[in-house]
């Protein structure tokens, strides 16, 4: 059923097919129709950040970047959500188009520029959800935030997500924001990550609960700024590293249509480099934090490979839009059968 579903959104233009999808979803959800396209709901239970995940796959943050379709969503049996990323204020985005599919590559191109409603309307639609999965809040700034007062953005959007999140990521890895790859290195990403976990401590104790505060890197790094990146981690003692956005490598890609366009690239060629840095971080850890491992994830065999590889827990995106609802239960399957074999060094922190 899926592949000729997909057959007719890949005749529209990604964005304008991105959103027919997703309505097309909510109307099915609401006709209770969501269980003909996906097999059952995979119960198992995965321990991380003092949190307790249904099953280890999530969807990761851009699909449902203002949490209009949570519930749409969840039906098909993700076992967390990351919506987002929200900015504190709304934002347009990128010029269109900005969206591009590669087929040939199971790929997609995107420079979406943290397009969203803002936080208002993404925390609103948060509180009336019926998804009884766990929700993460994915914090971008706002374009018109010079990128050295970047902080101020992240602490608006921390506050405001706090008290509806079961976790926070703090993105600062997405390659279509000016200047924003550049708070992941040296001192620049210590200034912005120490207040951020002041203030999660304070609210923390104010709300007497821990919301985990996580950060999305890119795979763009090299071994010596990766190990300086997992130093800095460490240091300022966040709760967990999600692994990897999207990359400006195109070379997998560049003798197709599409393959040139601006932006950042997700999918198939995706998958090795994601493997790679997850063992790398892993490895540059010490297995001292959790690793949501996200990037050209396709088939059960991928996800296996990247919970082998060090990841706790998987997300996925590009797979998801080729592959159909049926990968997360192929995932989340294979993921449960071989959990007894995955690294140590993740267990779960308490409160």
């Amino acid at each position: 059923m899926y592949s000729l579903a997909r057959k007719f959104f890949f005749t529209l233009s990604g964005e304008m097919a991105h959103q027919l999808a997703l309505e097309s979803l909510d109307a099915a959800w609401r006709l209770r129709l969501t269980r003909l396209m996906a097999a059952p709901p995979i119960h198992a239970p995965v321990e991380a950040m003092g949190l307790t995940f249904p099953n280890a796959v999530g969807l990761a943050a851009g699909l449902d970047k203002n949490a209009d379709h949570l519930n749409s969503l969840g039906s098909l049996g993700f076992g967390f959500i990351e919506v987002g990323t929200v900015t504190p204020k709304p934002q347009p985005g990128n010029p269109k188009p900005r969206l591009f599919r590669i087929p040939e590559q199971e790929a997609i191109i995107n420079r979406m520029g943290f397009n969203n409603k803002g936080m208002a309307h993404l925390i609103a639609q948060v509180k009336k959800r019926q998804y009884s999965g766990l929700i993460g809040i994915n914090l971008g700034k706002n374009l018109t935030t010079p990128v050295e007062k970047a902080v101020d953005d992240y602490l608006l959007g921390l506050e405001a997500a706090f008290p509806h999140a079961d976790y926070i990521t703090v993105n600062i890895s997405s390659p279509n924001t000016p200047g924003l790859r550049s708070l992941q290195y040296g001192e620049a990403l210590k200034q912005l990550l120490q207040p951020l976990k002041h203030r999660q401590q304070q609210l923390a104790d104010e709300q007497q609960r821990h919301v985990p505060l996580l950060v999305k890197v890119a795979p763009d790094m090299n071994r010596d700024e990766l190990q300086s990146l997992a130093d800095c981690l460490r240091e300022v003692a966040v709760d967990g590293v999600i692994a990897t956005n999207t990359t400006l490598d195109k070379s997998q890609v560049s003798e197709f249509k599409n393959g040139q366009e601006e932006g950042g690239l997700s999918g198939r060629p995706l998958t090795e480099k994601a493997n790679q840095m997850t063992a790398q971080l892993t490895e540059a850890l010490e297995g001292s934090l959790p690793i949501i491992g996200v990037g050209g994830i396709f088939s059960a065999a991928d996800a296996s490979e990247r919970i082998k590889a060090g990841a706790t827990l998987v997300q996925l995106y590009t797979g998801f839009i080729y592959k159909g609802p049926q990968l997360i239960h192929e995932c989340a399957e294979a993921i449960a059968a071989i959990r007894p074999l995955a690294p140590k060094g993740n267990e779960s922190r308490g409160n």
